[in-house]
């Protein structure tokens, strides 16, 4: 038996109370005017002269405030993004479709700003005529792969989930996850395309983490859920989903996914700024036109809902910014069968007999005593206490010692002679290289307009929103949605 996370609390209504408190604390406070509307004494009224020329000069320059105002934000409005629901105050009514439809797209490893690295006049269009997080999406901690993709659709952080990282083990059984597992017992949460399917509708993924377990309603129908396969052509991806607007209206799923692995694979081989990430960036622009051309000749593109994401960012790494936990030695040894993870997330979990707590103490002890090379760079935390931000603790799928890299470096056992330099994600998604992309469009988003960062917890809430169906509890919050969304007619 496989041990599991800690229960979900019911943390729809909790997440949405904390935000709601939060949105208060931040606000800011109420401040007592420097001068008193009132600067006259009861004791020496003003004569009656004074009054009319106060009156006057009042007068006169409210006239001139009001006039300047005018001119002032009926200039600048014109040039700025619209606000939500500023143009169109409801959704935009289907042509075609006779239902709503999200189509789902990850780009794996789509740091935000890569948008700009190239003309990417698809994605572009997208943003232009669509709504973007306005300085991009942020990942969950670890920022990572699987746990990412996982997050999206289940709107649950990894504690919850379960896919703590993209491999682990299992401390109570010594199983192992890996990337290629699909029993469902690693998989906990309900996922967009199971919520989907227990309402009695379709769904249809083409390789997402976690689509090809059967798991629930969910039972991962061969002709519309296809099992992952690298291999096959990005454009084959694109060209399969098209082919499902070719059924009856009734008949085409109302959720679907797409993936793609670049920009992730080249962010890997040579980091975010070398010019084989611009030419990366420029075929997901390509694969994207095509996308596009085939809704268009389909007569369906501005009825479908269209979500694209990134998992994460990208940084740049050398082997110049490498911590050994070997120069620990002094201080404690660190076996290497302890480590279940080095870099970016250092995960240990110490042998039986072991003090999780002496061994941060004395691993802390070494990274600050400035006697080991980049140990600064380091900070090694008892999973419970680490930044409450993180939501990293509430399961036993965690190793009970976790360690926390600034951006850029990484941690390895034993000093090696390999000098190479690429590209990392996997750090603190504080990290602003860590963030990806959100664009939305389709009859739910505003045209135009730009929305703040939030984390990709609160997309399983915008999908069951569009698609008008009430979904499992989750991480995210109730409302959220009505910030992002036009309302519906």
């Amino acid at each position: 038996m496989v041990s599991n996370p800690i229960p979900l609390p019911k943390l729809t209504l909790l997440q949405e109370q904390e935000d709601e408190s939060n949105s208060t604390s931040n606000s800011p406070k109420q401040t007592t005017s420097l001068l008193s509307f009132s600067t006259t004494s009861p004791h020496n009224p003003p004569s009656k002269p004074t009054i009319l020329l106060i009156s006057l000069l009042f007068l006169t320059t409210a006239a001139a405030a009001f006039a300047f105002a005018f001119l002032f934000f009926s200039s600048s409005s014109s040039k700025s993004h619209p606000r939500l629901h500023s143009n169109t105050q409801f959704s935009r009514p289907l042509t075609k479709l006779r239902h709503p439809v999200v189509l789902l797209i990850s780009s794996d490893g789509f740091r935000f700003g890569y948008q700009y690295k190239t003309p990417a006049p698809n994605i572009n269009r997208l943003i232009q005529d669509g709504t973007q997080a306005k300085l991009g999406l942020i990942p969950v901690f670890p920022t990572l792969t699987f746990p990412n993709h996982y997050s999206i659709v289940t709107g649950l952080y990894p504690a919850y989930h379960g896919i703590v990282n993209n491999f682990f083990r299992d401390f109570s059984t010594g199983e192992s996850f890996s990337m290629a597992s699909h029993e469902p017992k690693w998989w906990l949460g309900e996922p967009v395309w199971e919520t989907v399917v227990k309402h009695g509708l379709k769904a249809a993924t083409y390789f997402w983490p976690g689509s090809e377990v059967v798991k629930g309603a969910w039972t991962c129908p061969l002709s519309l859920c296809a099992h992952y396969n690298g291999s096959v052509p990005f454009e084959d991806r694109v060209d399969k989903v098209l082919r499902y607007f070719d059924e009856p209206s009734e008949d085409v799923p109302v959720f679907m996914t797409l993936y793609f692995e670049e920009p992730d694979h080249q962010g890997h081989k040579v980091g975010p700024d070398d010019p084989q990430i611009t030419e990366a960036v420029a075929r997901i622009d390509s694969l994207i036109g095509r996308l596009i051309d085939g809704l268009e000749r389909k007569g369906v593109f501005e009825d479908v809902n269209i979500i694209m994401v990134g998992d994460h960012g990208m940084v740049g790494t050398c082997d110049s910014k490498l911590i050994f936990l070997d120069d620990l030695a002094p201080w404690i040894d660190i076996p290497k069968d302890w480590v279940q993870d080095y870099s970016p997330l250092l995960a240990i979990r110490p042998s039986h007999g072991y003090s999780a707590a002496d061994v941060v103490k004395k691993m802390n002890d070494g990274l600050g005593s400035g006697k080991v090379n980049n140990g600064k760079y380091l900070k090694v935390y008892l999973k419970e206490e680490l930044p409450s931000r993180l939501h990293y603790h509430a399961s036993d799928r965690i190793p009970p010692i976790i360690g926390l890299v600034e951006e850029g470096y990484k941690v390895e056992q034993k000093v090696s002679r390999r000098k190479e330099c690429g590209g990392a994600h996997g750090y603190d998604n504080a990290f602003f290289s860590m963030r990806t992309i959100f664009i939305g469009h389709g009859p739910r988003f505003a045209k135009g307009v730009e929305v703040p960062s939030f984390e990709n917890i609160q997309i399983y809430n915008l999908i069951t929103s569009i698609l008008n169906i009430s979904g499992a509890p989750n991480n995210g919050t109730l409302s959220f949605p009505k910030t992002v969304l036009l309302p519906h007619l």
